[in-house]
């Protein structure tokens, strides 16, 4: 009989960071650290190319663009290499990358010098996504995995709103040096990991172990494809970015300084608002989700989503006014909570899916789909809300939310075993066992 761990029984949190291995442990130790270094870059790169450096801004928006381009073209390769020469190795390659596109970004005084910056950080992103991703499924159990990408977000929110508030602080538009500033110390946030994998850390993750003698030891990018769960899991994760972080990243400023008529201060809290939930209830909602299906988890966040869009469009009709910022901020906050369901299922799901010796494509699937809509959603959100189309964009946006729910329950959910799903069976056979994919629904 399958029990459902209550609140009561659910480790807490010092439990969870006793249980986890040392590697792990050492992991999530600097995940704040590398992430304030975000922080203090991410809200200026558009005031430090146009206002500081000068360049147009139809140059400055066609080089922001380079770096999911390039991230989400070498996303392909990134998979195979890490499933060749182990996590390890090419997270090394990414940060070294990541430093090397900040320096060169810090000291840009032309065009194509900050698009070279802009696409090492770029093909860095790209790489380290799956990379890091399947370092985590090396170190850490599968029953942890869920709890571990949970607190890991909340520590990556936490440094990045540490890192926006010191930018804010440190930036000014009248003296460069404060922008390289900000830059060289971007680059020295990635040296504790840089230190960590090349010392206590060295022995994880190295170069795949493949058996030639096994069934499918050896496959591509298509056979992975053909995996019955692979598709549903991958078109879930497309319309889940598409309608969340894509929309988040672009639409929604569009939408409240062109629609809300909010100002930049306005967006501004409206970020905080949901960098501070996501800190706030991110360990909350683990211990609440901990041992219930991923799929449904997955549910409960589109419909969050489709609540937080309506939020959004309400905005519009009071377009200029104290309360259209107060709900540019609200929406933050309901997406936010939408974020703390999404961030510890998906990624636990794709790794718990994954066999070991292809756990770098299975990530780089996975990254594609969360890449793609970067591209795309910029001129889907440009277009609509540019001709006055905002209820049709919004509307579009509270039924992809809806269909996330419904592809998540629907499609993807009878394609997966009870473990890879989150609940606690362990007595599937041996057929549904292989590589965690269940008999099609």
């Amino acid at each position: 009989m399958t029990t459902t761990p209550d609140a009561t029984t659910r480790p807490g949190l010092i439990d969870f960071w006793r249980d986890l291995p040392r590697e792990a442990r050492l992991l999530l130790s600097i995940v704040a650290i590398e992430f304030i270094g975000t922080g203090l870059v991410l809200p200026f790169h558009v005031v430090y190319l146009n206002e500081v450096r000068g360049f147009g801004l139809s140059d400055v928006g066609l080089m922001l663009a380079l770096p999911p381009l390039a991230g989400f073209v070498l996303t392909g390769p990134a998979g195979v290499a890490i499933d060749r020469l182990g996590a390890r190795t090419m997270l090394l390659a990414t940060l070294l990358l990541m430093i090397a596109g900040n320096l060169v970004l810090a000291f840009s005084e032309t065009i194509p010098v900050a698009a070279v910056g802009l696409a090492l950080t770029g093909i860095a992103f790209g790489v380290s996504w799956p990379a890091v991703q399947s370092l985590v499924a090396a170190v850490v159990p599968r029953g942890m995995r869920q709890r571990y990408f949970g607190l890991n977000f909340a520590l990556l929110n936490l440094g990045i709103g540490i890192g926006g508030i010191l930018g804010g602080l440190l930036v000014d538009v009248d003296r460069t040096v404060t922008f390289q500033a900000i830059y060289l110390a971007d680059a020295a946030s990635y040296l504790p990991a840089l230190v960590l994998l090349l010392g206590p850390l060295r022995h994880v993750a190295g170069r795949p172990v493949h058996d030639p003698e096994a069934p499918g030891s050896s496959v591509g990018y298509l056979a992975v494809l053909r995996r019955p769960a692979v598709r549903p899991l991958l078109l879930l994760s497309f319309v889940g970015a598409f309608v969340g972080y894509a929309q988040l990243n672009t639409g929604m400023p569009a939408f409240a300084r062109a629609v809300g008529e909010v100002s930049t201060r306005g967006l501004g809290f409206a970020f905080a608002a949901n960098t501070a939930v996501i800190v706030v209830l991110q360990l909350l909602v683990l211990r609440h989700i901990d041992g219930l299906r991923r799929t449904r988890v997955i549910a409960a966040m589109g419909f969050v989503w489709a609540v937080s869009w309506l939020v959004l469009g309400a905005a519009g009709l009071v377009p200029g006014t104290l309360g259209a910022t107060m709900l540019v901020a609200a929406f933050a906050s309901v997406f936010a909570l939408g974020e703390t369901l999404l961030q510890p299922t998906i990624p636990a799901l794709v790794n718990d899916l994954a066999p070991d010796h292809l756990r770098g494509r299975y990530n780089a699937l996975s990254s594609a789909s969360f890449s793609l809509p970067s591209i795309i959603a910029p001129p889907f959100a440009g277009y609509l809300i540019d001709h006055g189309l905002s209820a049709v964009y919004i509307g579009l946006l509270v039924v992809g939310s809806v269909a996330v729910a419904v592809i998540s329950v629907v499609l993807v959910e009878p394609r997966l075993t009870p473990e890879v799903n989150g609940v606690g069976v362990g007595h599937a056979d041996d057929e549904e066992r292989v590589d965690g994919v269940g008999r099609p629904g």
